[in-house]
């Protein structure tokens, strides 16, 4: 991937993969750094076990990707609680947080199904991966709200609007998310 696109070109977050990548691409602190580095970990063991359900039929080798990918979500809510107070106290914080809970009561969920070799472990893939695609959006508007608070754009004379820039991925994903919230 190019280190810097043309305008024209948009950038689009099709896989989990893609936010893992995505959330390497700025920092505004250590604590957010360390949040996007855990948050990555998330994304890629998220499409892992999404990949292996997709193109493997040994279920030992999906229950093994959930269980990591369940490991992974209860260290990164752990390190969710030893962040400093300015993240604790954003609306996001708490809506992730909520999100984050379900998504791990999901892939327990997902887990026993494929453990008991259920017939209803289709539908409960299917939670799973909207549950994740949500918990990342969540996520991924945590981050944003966060370093805006931490770097608001103050230097610009008052009244000035800042100069009309291309929309970001993430920029794109929290639109989808407000209009998907209000729907």
């Amino acid at each position: 991937m190019p280190a810097t696109r043309p305008s024209s070109q948009l950038l689009t977050i099709q896989s989990f993969g893609d936010i893992s990548r995505f959330l390497r691409e700025g920092v505004a602190d250590e604590e957010s750094r360390q949040l996007r580095d855990s948050l990555g970990a998330l994304s890629v063991h998220i499409d892992e076990a999404v990949r292996a359900r997709r193109t493997s039929q040994d279920t030992q080798t999906i229950t093994r990707r959930v269980a990591a990918l369940s490991q992974c979500a209860r260290e990164h809510q752990l390190f969710l609680t030893g962040l400093g107070s300015a993240w604790h106290a954003l609306y996001e914080f708490g809506a992730y947080q909520r999100a984050l809970r379900e998504l791990r009561q999901a892939i327990a969920s997902w887990q026993q199904m494929l453990e008991h070799r259920s017939a209803k472990e289709r539908a409960s893939f299917d939670q799973f991966e909207l549950l994740a695609w949500r918990t990342l959006g969540e996520a991924l508007l945590l981050v944003d709200m966060y370093e805006h608070q931490s770097n608001p754009q103050s230097d610009l004379p008052q009244g000035a609007e800042p100069a009309a820039q291309p929309r970001s991925a993430l920029q794109r994903v929290r639109a989808w998310w407000k209009r998907w919230r209000r729907s």
